[in-house]
Order: structure tokens, then sequence, then C-alpha cells
């Protein structure tokens, strides 16, 4: 497949994962920038990091638009994110590019099985203004878990997110899918800046990426109103695992 196509696929691809499922693009992005485009992991986080902020801004634009998006959840949440990622990115620098890959696929696959055992949870009773009854320390402590991941491991986190929306504050899927692309738009700029310094990014690249993603967050969020959530978070999670065993397996045996 030729170079610019390829881009272009996989950057609908990953834009379509953020608009439908309100994360996952970032935990698809960082190995397809590796091993289909050739990029170092380092320097593939920090271009994961644009590309993912980029379309989960967009994303957010098009939920706000639907009315399903809480500022006031994603603000408080996002807001600890971002000063957790900032100062985790720099962690990322002092780990070898294999470990690097192996703590990613370790994540993917605890997050995959996590998801596949996910049952539906029930909203509580004052589902779509959870904020009011939310205790601080969950969101807090939420958003902290969230920052540290996206600075070292450059995922947004909103296969996170979304969960702990859902299961921890209450509201209904849609409004999780839309408030989380807020949280990883925060976090992502955020690890970006600790991620820039040494890193010399192709600018072209993120372009056509995030110009595919747009497309492609377009249609998921468009797309996600129409569909099944729980089936298609089951699916999603099974071809992470998958992705997640593959990854382990070629980057497992060079730190033994």
């Amino acid at each position: 497949m030729p170079t610019l196509l390829l881009d272009l696929v996989l950057g609908f691809g990953i834009g379509g994962s953020l608009g439908l499922l309100g994360g996952g693009g970032s935990i698809l992005t960082v190995p397809a920038l590796v091993y289909l485009v050739g990029q170092s992991p380092q320097v593939a986080v920090t271009t994961s990091l644009a590309i993912v902020g980029a379309n989960s801004v967009l994303g957010a634009f098009f939920h706000r638009s639907q009315g399903t998006l809480n500022w006031r959840v994603a603000l408080v949440f996002g807001g600890t994110g971002m000063v957790i990622s900032y100062f985790a990115a720099g962690l990322s620098k002092h780990v070898s590019s294999s470990m690097l890959m192996v703590a990613f696929a370790a994540l993917m696959l605890i997050v995959g099985l996590l998801l596949v055992r996910q049952k539906p949870a029930k909203p509580p009773r004052y589902g779509t203004q959870p904020a009011e009854n939310l205790k601080l320390w969950k969101v807090f402590a939420g958003g902290a878990g969230v920052g540290l991941l996206t600075g070292i491991l450059g995922v947004g986190g909103g296969f996170l997110i979304v969960p702990a929306l859902v299961m921890l504050v209450g509201m209904p899927m849609h409004h999780a899918v839309g408030t989380s692309l807020v949280v990883i738009a925060m976090n992502s700029l955020a690890a970006f800046l600790g991620h820039l310094s040494g890193i010399a990014l192709d600018i072209p690249l993120i372009a056509i990426f995030v110009g595919a993603g747009m497309v492609g967050t377009f249609a998921g969020a468009r797309l996600g109103r129409h569909l099944n959530a729980a089936l298609l978070r089951k699916a999603f999670a099974l071809f992470v695992i998958g992705l997640s065993i593959i990854l382990l397996f070629d980057n497992l045996p060079k730190i033994l």
C-alpha cells in the first residue's frame, strides 16, 4: 500500500475510534506509528499525542453540538491529568524502546481484559448531572492516573476515562464519550508539551493523520448514535488483546 494511502487509512481509523468510542485512538496510534510508519517508540509517543489531541478537540466539538458533553466533570478530571501528564512526560525518555513497548502492550492487555469483563453499569438516579453528587477524590484520583499514563506512554486514556465516567460518575454512555474527548485533548496537550524537548517531529505526517482523523472522528461520532455501544466495546477489546499479545511476543524477548 502506498505510504500516503496507508497514512490516510490509519488516520481515518484512529479518528473513527475516538469519535465512536471516546477512546482507543492512542492505543492504536503508537503501534501503528512504530510498526507501519517506522518511527521510534519515543517519537511515536510524541506524534501520537499531537494526532490524538487534535482529533479529540474535533470530536468534542461534535459531541458538544449534540448536547453529550459535561464540561464541569471534564475540566476537573482533565485539569488534574494535565498537571500529572506534563511532569510524567520526561520519564519515557529514560526508558528503553523495548521496555516502553512492553509496558504499552501490558497496559493494552490489562485494559482489553477489563473491557471484556466489564458489565454495563446502572447509572445513579442523578443521571446526566453527576458532578453534584460525585466525590471529588474519585475525580482527582482518576484524572491523576490517566495523566500519568498519558505522559509516559502517550495514551490519551479514553479507554480508561469512559468506563470511569460510566461506573464512578454514573454518566450515560454517550455523555461519557463526549466528556472523555475533552479530557483526552487536555491531557494530550500537556504531555505533548512535556515531550517536545529534543524530539524532531514529522509535521506533514501529523497533518495527514489529523486531516484523515477529522473525517473519521466525524463519521464515528455520527455512527455511534445508531450502534450498540456494548458490542462495539467488546469487539474493540478483543482487537486490543490480540494486538497486545503480538507486541509482547515481539518486544518481551528483547528485555529478557
